[in-house]
């Protein structure tokens, strides 16, 4: 919900530090890649409880998140394939955060950190599904026109996602009440993304139908 408002005040900070790092023939896969692999520590340092330093790899791996985009977008090496290992990467790391607070204690933790997860799942397949047709159907992208392919919105999007991390670590206690809170606004997101997603698909599919005849 928030991405659209938070991505144009971020791209501006990042250009400086993505010309350096042009300069410096670093590749946006590498920085995919890198982030990926910090953003990754942060599973074993949640499960031994280590929250503050989880938090310095999960902030650390949004950093490159953000850097790795928009050095593409300067390069002019932006593509389907860097788009394809971003967004794969970045559901692992998402995946694995609540996976490490199941670890810390799996007897508190384990069933809203379950339910979690499960809802990720959906939330990241009916976004990823609805790219697929949209790819398809050349679907204008009108909030996020230098991604790779359509993002389709939701209550839960990737600033919300990172915001909860952030009071995951800050505040681990809490995790239970927090992740299920979260639940339910993924829940909300995958019946409106599949409820909007599906009757925008039909009104191509009857678009082209009709254009056809």
């Amino acid at each position: 919900m928030l991405d659209k408002f938070i991505t144009p005040v971020i791209k501006p900070i990042l250009i400086p530090v993505v010309s350096l790092l042009h300069k410096r023939g670093v590749t946006a896969d590498q920085l995919t890649v890198l982030g990926f692999l910090i953003g990754m520590l942060a599973l074993p340092l949640l499960a031994f409880e280590l929250w503050y330093g989880a938090l310095v790899a999960i902030i650390f791996n949004r950093i490159f998140d953000g850097l790795d985009g928009a050095l593409a977008r300067y390069a002019n090496q932006s593509s389907s394939a860097g788009g394809y290992l971003d967004i794969t990467l970045d559901f692992l790391f998402y995946a694995a955060v609540p996976l490490g607070f199941i670890l810390a204690n799996p007897e508190q933790n384990a069933v809203a950190g379950s339910i979690l997860l499960a809802t990720f799942i959906g939330t990241g397949s009916s976004f990823l599904a609805f790219a697929i047709s949209a790819e398809k159907f050349k679907l204008e992208k009108p909030q996020f026109k230098y991604k790779s392919f359509y993002y389709l919105n939701g209550l839960a999007e990737g600033t919300e996602t990172i915001a909860l991390f952030i009071a995951f670590c800050i505040w681990p206690q809490h995790f239970v009440l927090l992740a299920s809170i979260f639940a339910v606004l993924c829940a909300i997101t995958i019946f409106t993304r599949i409820h909007s997603g599906y009757h925008t698909l039909k009104q191509q599919e009857e678009a082209t139908k009709v254009a056809n005849d």
